[in-house]
């Protein structure tokens, strides 16, 4: 049980913690603490060496992180909101960390949870909830990202079996994933595939050289020919709507996420401009420094009442897939913003790893762009405004 002082937070002017459960702040206290622990002193490393750490997998398995939302099979079956938290927690560490939680679960492991046979739910997702296993979920392509429907992977029928040829580019845990949710053209419209580490004729590249998102791994996945059984394909999932449904899922807690890189970077900034002294007082007492750290803490005030409402609308099963567009874009574009505007503040040491807002500026440049870019996501509201599909 967590007790809730309201004020204790000068970045929480509206007293958004208040509005959560003791539980819902529990877990994200819980999420808080192994973020400073175990991501925190090691980060700036991760991001300037260019990887992920993999044995991070099963300590966040161990802490019900991945497919928290998910009941049944290992998961902990937490609420929407609950799930929010948790990524607003380690995207302030980095959004790599949360990238991979949420690749993890809400791709790979609902794609199986939503569209997989029992058998297959049975092999993946207690491995995959323990950290025992990693997922990916392969549906972008080298010249279709935001136009999916028009992929160029196949799989074709042969026998009783599938022949799956193509090639998935962008794909956060590619390389080091021991399964792959695929999703490929059929005779039939689109299907989704279980490929396991190992098939023949699956291979994998790590994208080196990345200015962003550098604390995470990004994949190429290379279809050659590779057969399986029928028995791999996902039995309940038929068409376009549901590899969509699952990137609904991730969008989700982007939006928490994205938040938690904003809160992150303003704490940074705050802290440096009462520590940084320049013509004998605290830049935190000049009126322009005051200007930029209230805009933005107004900013992330909003953005995070954003978040809770769209998880108390998810939580309730109302939540619509226009308004997930709308948190994203919305919170997305605010934290890149006040990450960018913390570099100033923070001056020429801002162009360090030694201070957070620079690495999360990068890293938010990628999220801004992947699971719907926000023109796709202006788009989806302003035909959800006008009826009219712009983008078809």
């Amino acid at each position: 049980m967590t007790t809730h002082t309201p004020g204790t937070d000068p970045l929480d002017l509206l007293d958004v913690t208040g509005l959560l459960s003791d539980e819902e702040r529990q877990i994200q206290e819980t999420v808080r603490r192994f973020v400073a622990d175990r991501v925190r002193p090691h980060v700036a490393e991760w991001f300037e060496a260019g990887t992920f750490p993999r044995e991070l997998a099963p300590e966040l398995g161990k802490l019900g992180l991945l497919g928290m939302h998910l009941d049944g099979y290992g998961c902990a079956g937490t609420s929407a909101v609950a799930y929010g938290l948790a990524c607003l927690e380690l995207e302030a560490g980095d959004s790599g960390l949360r990238s991979f939680v949420s690749v993890q679960g809400s791709l790979a492991m609902f794609s199986i949870w939503k569209y997989g046979s029992e058998e297959q739910k049975l092999q993946w997702l207690p491995r995959m909830a323990a950290g025992e296993a990693i997922g990916c979920f392969g549906l972008t392509e080298p010249d279709f990202g935001s136009d999916p429907a028009n992929m160029r992977t196949r799989a074709t029928r042969d026998g009783g079996d599938w022949i799956l040829t193509g090639t998935k580019m962008w794909i956060t845990n590619g390389s080091i994933a021991d399964v792959a949710t695929v999703w490929a053209q059929t005779e039939d419209g689109i299907r989704g595939f279980l490929v396991p580490r190992g098939t023949p004729g699956f291979t994998s590249r790590t994208i080196k050289q990345k200015l962003s998102l550098r604390a995470s791994i990004t994949g190429e996945l290379i279809l050659d020919e590779v057969r399986l059984p029928d028995s791999a394909r996902l039995p309940e999932a038929r068409g376009l709507g549901a590899p969509l449904g699952c990137l609904s899922e991730a969008r989700f807690g982007i939006i928490f996420g994205s938040a938690g890189a904003a809160r992150d970077s303003l704490r940074a900034a705050l802290d440096y401009a009462n520590s940084r002294v320049q013509f004998g007082r605290p830049i935190a007492a000049f009126q322009l420094t005051q200007e930029k750290l209230a805009n933005m803490a107004v900013d992330l005030n909003t953005s995070l009442l954003l978040a809770l409402h769209l998880g108390r609308l998810k939580d309730a099963g109302a939540i619509k897939p226009h308004q997930i567009s709308v948190g994203k874009l919305n919170n997305v574009r605010t934290a890149l913003s006040i990450a960018r505007e913390c570099r100033t503040i923070l001056g020429g040491s801002g162009i360090t790893l030694e201070y957070s807002p620079l690495r999360h500026a990068n890293n938010l440049e990628s999220v801004l762009t992947y699971e719907g870019t926000s023109e796709i996501h202006t788009l989806v509201v302003g035909q959800a405004l006008t009826g009219h599909a712009a983008f078809r």
